[in-house]
């Protein structure tokens, strides 16, 4: 009974120390809950942090490589700029060398030989086209001066006739007078 007994009075120690310390074990518990809540939010914290840090670096990575790109697009585009420029340059350069040549051509095609010799002949053609037809008029004058001529000599003939028959029968009334 002994060990009854012993056990009873271990039941009763527990008893009397739980009523004691029952209320600072509750204490101790509701503080260690609060404690944990208060590492749960500060670990979320922590890890709400961590995900902003990350997302600022990314950011700030992404950032960088938009200035570093757009250092080398200013670049790029400053060097095209100057290259423009320089091709408008030699643009005009080419332009007044093309209206150098355009002249130099327009004078050489002018002593052209072919064609030239082309102009020579359409004029020799229309030049002996000229001289038929001018021969042609120059015919058709002579004829006509010679019908008028021809005519002139019939129009003096019957004047003639005519002035003769008027004096014929001035003559002859004459002598019927006379």
């Amino acid at each position: 009974m002994l060990t009854a007994n012993k056990l009873e009075k271990i039941i009763e120690l527990e008893d009397n120390l739980r009523a004691e310390y029952q209320s600072q074990l509750e204490a101790r518990d509701a503080e260690i809950e609060s404690l944990k809540a208060r590492q749960a939010e500060l670990e979320a914290t922590v890890a709400q942090q961590l995900e902003t840090i990350t997302g600022l670096s990314e950011k700030a990575t992404a950032n960088q490589r938009t200035e570093q790109l757009n250092r080398e697009l200013n670049n790029r585009s400053e060097k095209l700029q100057d290259e423009a420029a320089e091709l408008k340059k030699r643009v005009k350069a080419l332009q007044k060398d093309l209206g150098e040549v355009r002249d130099e051509n327009k004078a050489l095609k002018q002593f052209d030989p072919p064609r030239m010799k082309k102009n020579l002949d359409a004029n020799k053609k229309k030049l002996a086209e000229k001289t038929r037809a001018a021969d042609a008029l120059q015919k058709s004058l002579n004829q006509s001066k010679a019908e008028n001529a021809e005519l002139q000599r019939k129009l003096k003939g019957l004047e003639e006739q005519v002035a003769a028959s008027e004096a014929e029968p001035e003559t002859e009334e004459r002598e019927e007078a006379a």
